[in-house]
């Protein structure tokens, strides 16, 4: 599982949507969940970690998204595993 911490980040717009991006897309490659870490604050990082996920392009690289009920300060998107299908052109 590839963990990103988004702490020192969080309060520059673009590292944030930078890291966001090469966090699921080298997670998608690499056929491996990523865990995010917006921590637990006001919950402003964590929504906008939910915002990137929700959108459609970034969509069909997971099948689930997981927020553990005992902890709220960290993100779970489970990868879907690439089709079989798609290696063989």
């Amino acid at each position: 599982m590839i963990t990103v911490d988004l702490h020192p980040i969080f309060r520059n717009n673009r590292d944030i949507e930078l890291t966001l991006r090469q966090s699921i897309f080298r997670a998608a490659q690499a056929s491996e969940d990523v865990q995010f870490i917006p921590g637990k604050g006001s919950g402003q990082l964590k929504q906008r970690v939910l915002t990137f996920l929700a959108q459609k392009h970034i969509k069909k690289l997971y099948h689930t998204v997981e927020i553990l009920p005992g902890n709220n300060g960290r993100v779970i998107v489970h990868i879907t595993p690439p089709s079989p299908e798609a290696g063989q052109q």
